[in-house]
């Protein structure tokens, strides 16, 4: 990033744009050097034309294309929706033409987390109540309510909390297919996550996500952490309830026995995030968490970006990056499926930016999706998985995934995310338990305005703070939030309704 004034009213982020970036809200007729000056007021974050650019010219930022002007537009004029659109865009994917493996880390870094029988490493341990089917939802939530009416967990210090993990599907859907096989991969997913010290499964008994195919293919037979059983067997409401209630202090009493000890970053999956993007979010905060995920990788650690919609126009910077051509080209094959699923449900890919996003100054996809991968970092792309597919290998990872945020969050938390890092630019409030989420702020005006909401303000960088010093401090917070301290969205309480699997195929 280049500042072209001495007052640092803007920024132009690579030599060969010809837009800036707006730092604060600006009148007309600001000088911005060498004879430019607004010509209209531009809002904080927003884009100014740095040359005249004619109608069908690309306009520039990151030194990538964001799109073309469909108007003229004069030197020092805002440059927005108004008169910037998509356009034709092609890229080079030039499969691992970029890949280059990080080197290694200075020194190794430790948590404080729980070992677990499969090998895996929690970041917190709690009790969850799965439920199969929609039917079983408010059963759940009963048998939850109970144990906390009677105080189950405090004999059971060492227990985070319980947690319910209600849907709206599991039945009227077809037993085979696409959509079946999505709902699956999430639910035994979430039944292997390493926050969880045991789990209780509970179903109707009738529907067509019979909790026993779940079980049995996905080898989830460790009776003493993982239990089920259905509403109907049980003998209605009220007998599932007391029985849960009974199960629950069985499994209370297994997962109890975990204690935190001293870890390898290598146990931590995070999960990577953006929503409530701002013009700023691919400045600071983007590129920031893209440090600290090359900071986790080179500790043999692996961060999964999403969103698949939102790195549409974008997608060449992680091809170039993969490990082997192969990889490259299924990411390349999510972004064809991408495009027909869109067309067919008569969307389109430039459906996003959305207004929030416009108003903090993202005007097209591509300019939004070139500001979302730079959570990716520098990291070779190691590997491209489906939605909920477990993510095994070290190194940064691609999982296919709506660019909703919460869908996209159970996704990674079902491949086997134990962290997640949100970064935000107009403000979020939401939680994923059982997975804890750290709350990047792009900007330092959100973090004065919803600081108890925030973890960590990276409008800093915009005052020179370097993009690698923030990531460091990102890192040593994900650290600390892995060894148990809360983040602000858990201290208060978030994550109880962000539960919130992709539903694909027919309901009937």
């Amino acid at each position: 990033m280049t500042a072209i004034t001495e007052n640092r009213a803007v920024l132009r982020l690579h030599e060969s744009d010809n837009i800036l970036v707006a730092l604060d809200a600006l009148p007309a007729g600001v000088p911005l050097g060498g004879g430019l000056r607004t010509a209209e007021p531009v809002p904080a974050g927003h884009k100014i034309a740095a040359a005249e650019i004619a109608p069908g010219a690309p306009v520039r930022k990151y030194g990538q294309i964001i799109g073309v002007a469909t108007q003229p537009v004069p030197a020092g004029a805002h440059v927005h929706s108004h008169n910037l659109g998509m356009g034709a865009h092609r890229q080079d994917y030039g499969f691992g033409s970029e890949a280059v493996p990080l080197p290694a880390a200075a020194a190794r870094a430790e948590f404080l987390g729980y070992r677990r029988p499969s090998g895996q490493s929690g970041t917190r341990n709690y009790l969850g109540i799965l439920t199969s089917v929609n039917c079983a939802g408010s059963v759940a939530r009963f048998i939850a309510e109970a144990a906390a009416r009677e105080d189950l967990l405090a004999a059971f210090p060492g227990i985070d909390g319980i947690v319910p993990v209600t849907h709206g599907s599991g039945c009227g859907m077809s037993g085979k297919g696409e959509g079946y096989d999505t709902l699956f991969r999430t639910l035994a997913g979430y039944a292997r996550n390493p926050n969880f010290g045991a789990i209780l499964m509970i179903g109707l008994g009738c529907e067509v996500m019979q909790i026993p195919d779940l079980a049995g293919r996905q080898a989830l037979g460790d009776r003493a952490r993982f239990r089920y059983m259905t509403i109907q067997h049980e003998g209605g409401t009220r007998a599932t309830v007391e029985r849960g209630l009974a199960i629950l202090r069985e499994l209370a009493a297994e997962a109890d026995r975990a204690r935190r000890e001293p870890l390898p970053a290598s146990g931590l999956v995070l999960g990577m995030q953006c929503g409530g993007s701002d013009g700023y979010s691919g400045i600071t905060a983007n590129p920031a968490l893209g440090h600290a995920s090359d900071l986790l990788v080179a500790q043999g650690g692996i961060s999964i970006l999403s969103e698949t919609s939102e790195i549409y126009g974008a997608e060449h910077l992680l091809t170039r990056r993969a490990a082997d051509p192969a990889t490259g080209q299924r990411l390349v094959e999510l972004i064809d499926w991408w495009e027909a699923y869109t067309a067919r449900n008569f969307g389109e890919m430039d459906n996003n930016p959305s207004p929030g996003n416009k108003r903090g100054g993202l005007t097209t996809i591509l300019e939004k999706s070139l500001g979302a991968v730079a959570k990716a970092g520098r990291a070779p792309l190691s590997g491209v998985y489906r939605f909920a597919e477990p993510v095994t290998r070290p190194g940064f990872a691609f999982m296919d995934s709506p660019g909703y945020d919460p869908c996209s969050v159970t996704g990674q938390t079902a491949s086997g995310a134990n962290l997640i890092a949100f970064t935000t630019g107009r403000g979020s409030v939401s939680g994923y338990q059982p997975v804890p989420c750290l709350k990047i702020a792009s900007n330092s005006d959100l973090w004065r305005r919803m600081e108890p909401d925030m973890d960590i303000d990276c409008g800093a960088i915009l005052e020179g703070v370097p993009i690698e010093e923030k990531g460091r401090e990102i890192f040593e917070a994900l650290l600390a939030l892995a060894s148990g301290r809360p983040s602000k969205s858990e201290a208060q309480g978030f994550g109880a309704v962000e539960f919130v699997p992709w539903q694909l195929g027919a309901v009937m």
